[in-house]
């Protein structure tokens, strides 16, 4: 095994930690829709998202070599700088957490590590293409192409489908989700694990344990598999029930059609390399899908509030691990203040969520959000999928009856005239 300084060895493990948050973060990506149809109880969807994140995390090193090897510039990176840039990336991740908000936990890596890479060696250590082809153009396209395809999908079920909404019907989508959410987790930790192995693969490069250039050695695969894998079976609660209820109301066939098609487009991009966040590809779909159905809404106002936390995302990680660079540039004692800081804040972060607990008992609850204006005005124009129309003629066309019909009951008689 590769020789470890200390530094280092914080580094691992505090890679590891954010590879955990990432877990339950995202674990809402893969299975919030199964449950919220019922397809599965909810702790047995995450124990099979766990599962199947694991085996992912063998598939493909190809989104970690995107890391390690394309976003920043290895030479001058010190272990301190992608400490930093974790410190970013968990603290983002926790907050976001504890709001119920499903931001990527791709992004915030990526943000924490070009602020701190920025803030040790400047803009030029920022390899600019890679950010913007690689990171920026995915993080757009992503869950516009997968809302597309979520709602072509979603409409093209319903139409082959017809009416038919019988136990058999509701059970072979159901059956169908299961499948497509395994294919979610699969791609969840094909492409989210490798995030965390290219990080720890650069702060091997960057400690001098590994040679430049390196793929990641098999310890750090399966250990950031395990990492990913128990964060997911945590259960990130208060995310799948934003992802599950808060963003739209779904049937079995539209659950099918999302996570189908967010399986396909994760699958592909890491494939290709691209460091995609599998919760815009998921957000996408489950809004595409909510409105592929006739009388399907989205709640704007969660949208909206995802759609913030989307672009604060990037910047707010990066400011956090510059400033965190910055602390530990001043030495031993800065790394083991910023530490301090990190293990304090998390503490608590978790010790505010405690005022009100989210878990698998009434994870499918409705969350209260209000439809909204737009919502109400879409139910309203849009209505739900129905047999053919039958159409009363002699309400359509009124014409003379040509038999007696039943005389009114007579009006009561006028009070007499007064008389002077």
């Amino acid at each position: 095994m590769e020789s470890f300084s200390l530094i280092l060895a914080i580094v691992v493990v505090t890679a590891l930690a954010f590879d955990f948050t990432n877990g339950f973060h995202d674990t809402a990506n893969a299975m919030a829709t199964t449950i919220s149809t019922g397809a599965l109880k909810p702790k047995i969807a995450v124990a099979l998202s766990a599962a199947l994140n694991l085996v992912g995390a063998f598939l493909s090193v190809e989104v970690a070599n995107t890391i390690s090897k394309g976003l920043v510039d290895e030479s001058g990176i010190r272990p301190e700088v992608i400490f930093a840039a974790l410190v970013g990336a968990i603290l983002w991740n926790l907050l976001t957490w504890l709001v119920g908000l499903p931001s990527s936990s791709s992004h915030a890596l990526m943000g924490g590590l070009v602020g701190a890479t920025v803030a040790s060696a400047g803009f030029g250590a920022v390899h600019g293409d890679v950010l913007v082809t690689k990171v920026l153009l995915p993080a757009v396209a992503a869950p516009i192409v997968a809302g597309l395809a979520s709602l072509l999908a979603t409409r093209f079920s319903y139409g082959i489908g017809g009416t038919a909404d019988g136990e058999a019907t509701r059970k072979g989508y159901r059956a169908g989700q299961i499948a497509s959410a395994g294919l979610v987790s699969l791609a969840h930790g094909t492409n989210d694990a490798q995030k965390t192995m290219g990080i720890i693969t650069l702060a091997l490069v960057a400690g001098g344990s590994i040679a430049p250039g390196s793929n990641p050695p098999t310890w750090v695969i399966l250990s950031a598999g395990l990492a990913i894998a128990l964060g997911t079976y945590i259960g990130g609660w208060r995310i799948i029930r934003t992802m599950g209820k808060g963003l739209t109301d779904l049937e079995p066939r539209q659950g099918f059609a999302a996570q189908t098609s967010a399986a396909t487009a994760i699958l592909a991009s890491s494939h290709l390399g691209f460091s995609l966040s599998t919760t815009h590809v998921v957000s996408g779909s489950v809004m595409g899908a909510g409105l592929g159905r006739k009388g399907g809404v989205v709640r704007w106002s969660t949208a909206t509030r995802m759609f913030i936390a989307w672009a604060l995302t990037l910047p707010a990680a990066a400011l956090v691990g510059a400033g965190a660079e910055s602390v530990t540039g001043l030495g031993d004692w800065g790394t083991a203040a910023v530490a301090v800081f990190l293990v304090a804040a998390s503490a608590a972060i978790w010790k505010f969520s405690r005022r009100e607990v989210v878990d698998h008992t009434h994870v499918v609850q409705e969350t209260g959000e209000p439809a909204g204006v737009i919502t109400t005005a879409m139910a309203a124009v849009t209505p739900p999928p129905a047999g053919p129309v039958a159409i009363d003629l002699d309400i359509a066309f009124p014409r003379q009856a040509t038999s007696p019909v039943p005389a009114a009951e007579p009006a009561p008689p006028a009070a007499p005239a007064a008389t002077v």
